[in-house]
């Protein structure tokens, strides 16, 4: 540990001249983790080329409905009442990412509800890249018990002072990501960066807004806290290929296996369904033993397709893993 942390502490003499010139290290927190869910508080941590920090920002943001999980992220309505809308600190905001590559601890997550909020807003964020502190860590083989923001903090030797607040939990994470930065350039290695693709218009259905929270609750009450996330059916086309059974590790996708989906997606779900089948997959609405495979960017969440996923011991793996099964498919064997 103590080798690793001297390591990594001093940054490498000579810098992959490909790596990104500056970093945002972001957390928001949130009413929740559904499509409609608001942001309730954000924070930005700049850091240049080699990690170093340079600025931090911190804000509350009214969302104009229920807080949701108070026992989570301790922001009341009351404490939030006051605050400014989402599209009055966007300015600010922008100005602390642009031209800046996002990094964020299941940073898939954290764009997510920053790209909405500007479609909200009737803005863009301008945010092209983004890098997961989660894949980098894999990419690094950090010996990890598991993706915890704290199992990552601990094994660098940073303090969290006060978890689930965004303030605290972005300086962690530009801790962390500092030596894991160093070690990956110091090892040649090629970042984990994905694309961020921003959102051009939204619509939220109805939510209970700040003060008229659902079944009467307080603030803090779970009866006032109700993630949803809803999409319209499509019928999609029988896939012609037999299912060959379930995706094995380090192996290739396999023409007729079987997809199923849970939680939220950077790219829009239709898209990435329709890709999965372009490129001759079954995409299931549910998971059966018959499931090959099980894409979510919350293996620790407890949908009832994650909780099925466990019983049945049906493989995992996050969206970006997905991406890059599906630019080489294995095709089918016919029978």
């Amino acid at each position: 540990m103590l080798e690793d942390l001297t390591t990594a502490a001093s940054a490498p003499t000579a810098w992959p001249a490909a790596y990104p010139q500056g970093y945002a290290v972001v957390d928001v927190e949130t009413t929740g983790l559904a499509r409609d869910d608001r942001i309730i508080s954000a924070a930005v941590y700049r850091l240049d080329a080699l990690g170093e920090v340079e600025d931090h920002w911190y804000t509350l943001v009214n969302p104009e409905r229920d807080p949701g999980p108070v026992w989570i992220h301790g922001l009341t309505s009351e404490a939030l009442e006051g605050a400014p809308l989402f599209q009055d600190i966007a300015e600010e905001f922008s100005a602390r990412l642009d031209g800046r590559v996002l990094v964020a601890h299941n940073a898939v997550f954290d764009w997510q509800m920053i790209a909405r909020e500007y479609a909200r807003a009737e803005r863009e964020a301008p945010v092209r890249q983004r890098l997961c502190t989660i894949a980098l860590s894999k990419e690094l083989g950090l010996p990890l018990p598991n993706h915890k923001l704290e199992s990552l903090a601990a094994h660098f030797g940073v303090v969290q002072q006060r978890a689930h607040h965004a303030l605290d939990d972005a300086r962690v994470l530009a801790e962390a990501f500092r030596p894991s930065l160093r070690a990956a350039a110091a090892g040649g290695r090629r970042l984990p960066l994905q694309e961020c693709r921003p959102l051009t218009e939204w619509r939220d259905t109805a939510a209970p807004r700040i003060g008229q929270q659902a079944g009467g609750g307080s603030s803090g009450g779970y009866g006032s806290y109700r993630p949803t996330s809803w999409r319209p059916s499509r019928k999609r086309p029988a896939c012609p290929h037999p299912n060959p059974g379930r995706y094995e590790e380090g192996k290739r996708l396999k023409q007729g296996m079987r997809i199923a989906f849970s939680g939220d997606t950077s790219v829009e779900r239709d898209l990435l369904e329709d890709r999965a089948i372009e490129a001759g997959l079954h995409v299931s609405t549910s998971l059966s033993r018959l499931t090959s495979l099980l894409v979510t960017n919350d293996p620790d969440a407890g949908t009832s397709k994650v909780v099925k996923a466990r019983q049945y011991g049906t493989p995992v793996v996050d969206e970006a893993a997905f991406g890059q099964l599906l630019r080489d498919v294995e095709p089918a064997s016919e029978q």
